[in-house]
């Protein structure tokens, strides 16, 4: 047989017994994300119970010199996939990626920054109201918005509140789940305890924002671009003292995040 042919007839043989593995892999139970699943496997998960969704959002935004802008996202997605674990019913959607972020003209805030990319609340809204039509035809019974961005919290508390109002009668919630992003408090309480002040915490890209996306997706964190002085942090468009992150700080305060939203949610619903 010629060298070809060889080569032909071992690649064949490779990929025959590469075959199995690869319909076990294709034929595995589907996992939490519903952009992952087939139709009928979304069909068959809400047939079968899982009848709560969780709707995600981020933000593209600055946040100073050594994070990069799609921070919330990471955090989110990594956070709403564990709530939806925890739940044991629950699926998720991908992340919505966008949030209000102010002015556009002149810019205010972050959009001062190159990159970052808002929408208006309007906009936000009227996605959010068609994401939760889509699911509720889709017959999920509680639809579960958690945004990791401040701008998303009102317009989800408001569409939130109409639908809920709107299907009430056919048994279908709304809920904005204000917990997973107020727990904000408890997170800078426990930091506290550690021997850290408002200053170092920071309220934006600092200690809390720098150790979640460390714990979620260390690729995004590059502390070697902070200015030599905490000083100079502000002129980044980050406030604290984020070289003070860790990994294991940001696993803490990830599960006070995720435990608070469980908690919401599992009330929402009656335990």
């Amino acid at each position: 047989m010629s060298a070809p042919g060889r080569r032909a007839l071992a690649a064949g043989a490779a990929l025959a017994a590469a075959l199995p593995a690869l319909v076990r892999a294709e034929t595995a139970a589907p996992g939490l994300d519903i952009a992952e699943m087939t139709w009928p496997e979304v069909r068959d998960a809400v047939a079968g119970g899982k009848r709560t969704v969780i709707v995600p959002s981020g933000g593209l935004e600055q946040n100073g010199a050594h994070m990069i802008l799609g921070k919330h996202d990471h955090i989110v997605r990594h956070a709403a996939r564990r709530i939806a674990g925890e739940l044991g019913d629950a699926l998720t959607i991908p992340v919505l990626p966008f949030a209000p972020q102010g002015r556009f003209d002149p810019p205010e805030g972050h959009l001062r920054f190159p990159g970052t990319i808002g929408v208006t609340e309007d906009a936000f809204a009227g996605m959010l109201d068609g994401i939760a039509r889509s699911l509720r035809g889709s017959g999920f019974r509680l639809i579960c918005f958690i945004g990791d961005h401040g701008g998303s919290q009102r317009p989800q508390a408001t569409v939130a509140s109409r639908l809920t109002a709107e299907w009430r009668r056919q048994g279908v919630r709304v809920l904005a789940v204000d917990r997973y992003y107020t727990t904000t408090a408890e997170q800078d309480a426990w930091l506290k305890q550690q021997g850290e002040t408002e200053a170092t915490i920071g309220t934006h890209a600092g200690i809390e924002d720098t150790s979640e996306l460390m714990s979620v997706h260390p690729a995004g964190v590059r502390l070697s671009r902070l200015p030599a002085r905490v000083e100079e942090v502000p002129a980044t468009g980050a406030t604290g003292d984020p070289s003070r992150a860790s990994v294991a700080r940001g696993e803490a305060l990830l599960a006070m995040r995720v435990a608070a939203a469980v908690a919401q949610i599992r009330a929402a619903r009656g335990g």
